[in-house]
C-alpha cells in the first residue's frame, strides 16, 4: 500500500501538470502577451518533450529501475515549475514546460512498469487504470481549486507552491519506492536500439497505433487546452464557469477510468476500447453540432467525452499482452511515445488551426465546432483501423511472476 501510495502521489502531481493550462490561460496569456498559437505552443512543448523522453525513460526502466527513475524526473519537474513560475516570456515559459514534460516523462510509466512487473497481463490493466483513475484527482486540482489559487495569490506563485510540493513528493518517492527483482536471465536485451527494433517487430501493435495516437490526443487536447476558450468565447462562462466545466470533464475523466478498468476483465480490452472511443466519437460530433448559449449541454457532452474517451490504460493493457518481459519498460514507453507524441501534434496542429480560423474572421462557434468535429473523424478512422488488430498473441504470453 505505501508503495501504490507513493506512485498515486506523483501520478496526481503530473495529470496537474498536463492539464492546467486550460485554466489559467487567460492569466498566463496577458502576462507574457500570447496570443491562442502560442498558447497551444507551450501545451504542446509538454507534450513533446515528455514524448521524446519516452524513450529514455524505457531504457532507464529496464536498466536502472523505477525508483531512480521516478525520483529524477520528480526532481526536473520541481526545477520546470520554478521556471515557470518566474518566466518573463514565450521563450521562457516554452523551456519551462518542456523541463515539465521531461520530468513527468517517467511517472505513469515507473507504477505501469512495477504492475506489469508484479502483477500477471490480465490484472495489469486493472491496476493501471486504478492508479489512472485515483490520480485523475489532479484533473481536479487543475481546474477550480486552480481557479481560486490563481486569483487568491496570482498563477505565478501558485506554481512555485506546486513546485515545492512536487519536491517533497520527491523525497517520498525516494524513501518509499522499491525496484521490482530482475528479471530472469536471458530475457532482457540491454541495448536501447536492439530492444527497441524488437518491440517495433511485433506486428500486432500497429493495429494499435492508430488509435493509440488519437484517442488520448483529442481528449486530453480538449481538457488541457480548448475546454477554457471554448467555454469562455461559444458559451460566454466567466472563470468560475470555465472551472467548473473543467472539473466536470475531470471527474468523468477519473470515474470513467475507474469503471472501464473492472468492465475490461469482463469483456476484453477490444471491446472496451472501441465503445468508449466511439461514445467520445459520437461526444466530439455532438459538440461539433452545439450552438451558443447551451453551457450545460457543452459541459454534460465534455463529461461524456473524458469519462468514455480515458481508454489510455486499457490500451496499453491491450499492448502489454504482446511485449516480452524482459523488454517491458521500453515497450510501455515506445506506446507511450505514441499517445504522447500524438497529444503534442494535435495540439500544435490544433492551435494553429483555430488562430487561422479566427484571423479569417471564422466566428469563435464555427471554429471549435470544426475543431471539434475533426477531433471525431479522426477518433472514426482509428476505430477503423484498430477493429483488426488480435485480442492476444497468437502463442501465450511468457508468464510474469506474481499474482
Amino acid at each position: 500500500m505505501p508503495l501504490f501510495l507513493a506512485l498515486l502521489l506523483a501520478y496526481t502531481l503530473s495529470q496537474f501538470y498536463r492539464s492546467f493550462l486550460a485554466v489559467v490561460a487567460g492569466d498566463l496569456g496577458r502576462d507574457l502577451s500570447l496570443g491562442p498559437a502560442e498558447l497551444g505552443d507551450l501545451s504542446a512543448a509538454w507534450f513533446v518533450a515528455f514524448a521524446a523522453a519516452q524513450f529514455a525513460v524505457g531504457y532507464g526502466l529496464d536498466r536502472y529501475g523505477p525508483r531512480i527513475s521516478l525520483t529524477v524526473g520528480l526532481a526536473v519537474t520541481v526545477a520546470g515549475a520554478a521556471a515557470l513560475g518566474v518566466a518573463q516570456g514565450y521563450a521562457g515559459a516554452i523551456a519551462a514546460m518542456a523541463l515539465i514534460g521531461i520530468g513527468c516523462s517517467p511517472i505513469y510509466m515507473a507504477g505501469m512498469y512495477v504492475f506489469g512487473r508484479l502483477y500477471r497481463p490480465e490484472r495489469f490493466a486493472l491496476a493501471s487504470t486504478v492508479l489512472l483513475g485515483l490520480g485523475s484527482v489532479g484533473n481536479l486540482l487543475g481546474a477550480r481549486p486552480l481557479v481560486w489559487a490563481a486569483a487568491t495569490f496570482g498563477w505565478r506563485a501558485s506554481f512555485l507552491a506546486i513546485a515545492a510540493v512536487t519536491g517533497l513528493v520527491a523525497v517520498v518517492v525516494w524513501a518509499v519506492v522499491r525496484d521490482p527483482p530482475p528479471v530472469p536471465a536471458g530475457t532482457d536485451d540491454r541495448s536501447l536500439l536492439g530492444g527497441l527494433k524488437t518491440i517495433g517487430s511485433i506486428r500486432a501493435l500497429w493495429l494499435l497505433l492508430p488509435l493509440t495516437a488519437t484517442s488520448y490526443a483529442v481528449v486530453i487536447a480538449t481538457r488541457a487546452l480548448w475546454i477554457g476558450p471554448y467555454m469562455g468565447s461559444v458559451q460566454q462562462l466567466d472563470a468560475n464557469g470555465i472551472g467548473d466545466a473543467a472539473l466536470a470533464m475531470a471527474v468523468g475523466m477519473s470515474v470513467g477510468a475507474l469503471l472501464l478498468g473492472p468492465l475490461e476483465v469482463r469483456f476484453g480490452a477490444r471491446v472496451i476500447t472501441a465503445a468508449g472511443s466511439g461514445i467520445a466519437m459520437l461526444g466530439f460530433f455532438g459538440l461539433a453540432l452545439l450552438g451558443p448559449g447551451h453551457a450545460l449541454a457543452a459541459t454534460a457532452l465534455l463529461a461524456i467525452v473524458g469519462g468514455f474517451g480515458t481508454t489510455y490504460a486499457i490500451l496499453m493493457g491491450h499492448a502489454r499482452r504482446f511485449m516480452p518481459v524482459g523488454l517491458l519498460g521500453r515497450g510501455i514507453t515506445f506506446m507511450n511515445f505514441a499517445f504522447i507524441g500524438g497529444a503534442g501534434l494535435v495540439q500544435w496542429v490544433s492551435g494553429r488551426f483555430v488562430k487561422a480560423e479566427l484571423a479569417l474572421g471564422t466566428s469563435a462557434t464555427a471554429a471549435y465546432g470544426q475543431l471539434f468535429a475533426a477531433f471525431g473523424a479522426v477518433l472514426a478512422v482509428s476505430l477503423l483501423i484498430y477493429a483488426f488488430a488480435p485480442e492476444r498473441p497468437a502463442e501465450a504470453t511468457r508468464p510474469v511472476p506474481g499474482p
